[in-house]
């Protein structure tokens, strides 16, 4: 599914996913997302969906609502796709959308894709019995942090400070700085917290790394960072000779240095997985919340080689995937 195929629907105007003339609407889900989501991400949960049967323009149709960023329009996105009547709401790009989606309907089923604890982000109960008409899977992005800060170190051991990109304006910066903070101390580093929600915002972190003398920097997990910021944050870290890890393959693969977390693809999947089960009628007070069971860290040897950078052999047989 290209993102070409979508029609994103800001301030309740009508769309579907994708919009497909004269085809009978068979079973109607809603889409409610914080941000417009990569075409790998849609794709996965297409997948996932096909897996149970369920393919749009045969007995499939899926109304998107996407607050493009902006977070205060979710609630009247939300309250649009309840009013549609939808079988069921799949919401993603932060914890956001699920809360909103929960708040508007305590009857719809409501599956979620993110990475953060959906029982401290107050989804679920608990992760083997959610409870409620919410359940879905967490790729635990933001409880890895710590992992990419250590395997950051290998590859610049000299460096003292460093930078951790947050978004402020998204729910899951506070626990990562702390983890960040503790993590420094026992690596001996000092962390500075960078805030960022806007590209612009993005040019001026770099400029002001500059000015701190930050010898390298770590990418919070945020939609902001996966999807809107993304392309903007490897090109100045290329300009700027800045070394980073990211949280996913797909990052690594569009020019960043390393990455290290889950295989994201999956995590849609399964979340689309459960979207179709539900639909075909178990609850989702009984699916228990998955959580990722593969884990990978990618080096991209070009992009190294571009900031001058010399991987340590440690550090590559660690690798499940070199990029040269």
């Amino acid at each position: 599914m290209k993102r070409r195929d979508f029609i994103v629907a800001l301030g309740g105007a009508a769309a579907t996913w994708p919009l497909r003339a004269q085809q009978p609407p068979g079973t109607v889900i809603g889409l409610l997302t914080s941000t417009n989501l990569a075409d790998w991400t849609t794709d996965a949960i297409r997948a996932g969906l096909q897996e149970q049967g369920y393919a749009e323009g045969r007995n499939l149709t899926v109304i998107l609502r996407s607050a493009d960023g902006h977070f205060e329009r979710l609630p009247e996105l939300a309250a649009d796709i309840v009013n549609s009547q939808v079988a069921l709401i799949f919401a993603t790009g932060s914890p956001v959308p699920a809360r909103v989606a929960k708040a508007a309907t305590v009857k719809i089923p409501i599956v979620f894709a993110y990475g953060g604890d959906p029982i401290a982000d107050g989804l679920v109960e608990s992760l083997n019995k959610p409870g409620g008409n919410v359940t879905g899977a967490t790729f635990i992005g933001s409880a890895l942090l710590a992992k990419r800060m250590e395997l950051l170190r290998q590859v610049v051991p000299e460096v003292t400070d460093v930078a951790l990109l947050v978004n402020p304006k998204g729910t899951l910066a506070e626990r990562q700085i702390k983890d960040a903070m503790t993590a420094a101390e026992r690596l001996n580093q000092r962390v500075h917290v960078l805030n960022m929600s806007t590209l612009s915002e993005i040019d001026t972190a770099f400029e002001a790394m500059k000015g701190l003398k930050i010898g390298a920097y770590i990418v919070s997990t945020d939609p902001f960072f996966g999807f809107i910021g993304q392309k903007r944050l490897i090109e100045l870290a290329v300009r700027y000779k800045l070394p980073g890890i990211f949280n996913a393959r797909e990052e690594a693969g569009a020019g960043g240095l390393m990455s290290y977390g889950p295989v994201l693809a999956d995590t849609w999947r399964q979340a689309g997985v459960y979207a179709g089960r539900i639909l075909k009628g178990e609850k989702p007070s009984e699916l228990p919340v998955m959580q990722p069971t593969r884990f990978q860290t990618v080096i991209n040897l070009k992009v190294a080689k571009e900031l001058g950078l010399t991987i340590p052999p440690s550090v590559l047989t660690l690798a499940d995937e070199v990029i040269e």
